[in-house]
Parts: C-alpha cells; structure tokens; sequence
C-alpha cells in the first residue's frame, strides 16, 4: 500500500512540473515581440514586392509623379495615408537636406509576432552623405504593406 501512495504521489509531482515547464514555455514566447530572419529565409517575390513598393514612394521625390498603391499592393490605411499632397511635403525637405534619391539597400529583416507582419528595414542611398536614412516596410500576412515608415538610421532595431 505504501508503495501505491509513494508511486502515485511521484507520478503527480511528475505531472505539475510538465505543465509548469509548458506555462514556462508559452510564457517566454509571448515575451518575444520580434524576430530577426536570415534575409535568404524570405520569399524572394515578397522581397521584391516590398522593394518595388519602398522604392516607388521614394522615387516620388526625384519624379514629383506617384502611382496610388491599390487593394492587391496595400492596407486601406496605407492607401488612405500616402497621398501625392504628403509625399511632396516629404520630399521636399528630404531633397534639401539629402540630395536626390539613389536607391534603397536591403539589410534586415524582421518577424513582428505582435502585428503579425513581416518587416523590412532598407537603407535609402541618396546624392548627398549627410546622414543615414532608413525606409521601413511593413508586409502583412495578405503580403500587402500595411505600414511605411522613414527615419534616421540606428544599428539598433526597435519596433516603434
């Protein structure tokens, strides 16, 4: 009877510590926010799909010409929020203080496990060397860009 209780009582205290290690596990995942992918571990279609994107918004400043993104390319937000009227503002004081614009670099991409997106970091190239600016493209689980976001350049991705 001993060797019952004794059995019974080990095979309990076996089984709340497998849950608590799976709590534990669950937990530290919810804690992960964001993920840096190998950029070889993307589809080369969605790369070039966000390329192509980043590259006509940013092209508008040397053109003064934008093409509206559409429903297959873009959220209804981004749609909403990039108009010609905005861009010119941009470009604007980016030409001034930038130069033209050359191109866009690839160099990081990130998994967004809060948005569930994927998110894209370029460094936009332009005539003049005065700072480092950075093009962010978002692309959504629809691989449609649900944010375009341009800043100065950091060596440090945060999602903000």
């Amino acid at each position: 009877m001993k060797k019952i209780i004794l059995l019974l009582s080990l095979i309990v205290l076996i089984g709340c510590k497998s849950k608590k290690n799976a709590l534990e596990t669950e937990e530290k995942k919810d804690e992960v926010k964001f993920e840096k992918l190998a950029l070889t571990a993307v589809d080369a279609g969605l790369k070039n799909k966000a390329y192509e994107l980043g590259k006509r918004i940013l092209m508008t400043c040397n053109t003064s010409k934008f093409k509206p993104f559409n429903e297959t390319e873009a959220t209804s937000s981004v749609i909403a929020n990039i108009t010609l009227e905005k861009l010119s503002k941009t470009c604007t004081r980016y030409r001034q203080f930038y130069g033209d614009f050359k191109d866009i670099q690839l160099v990081e991409i990130y998994k967004d496990y809060q948005n569930n997106t994927i998110v894209f970091r370029y460094k936009a190239l332009y005539t003049k060397k005065v700072a480092n600016k950075e093009l962010r493209v978002s692309m959504n689980d629809e691989n449609k860009v649900s944010a375009i976001k341009s800043m100065d350049w950091t060596d440090l991705f945060e999602l903000k």
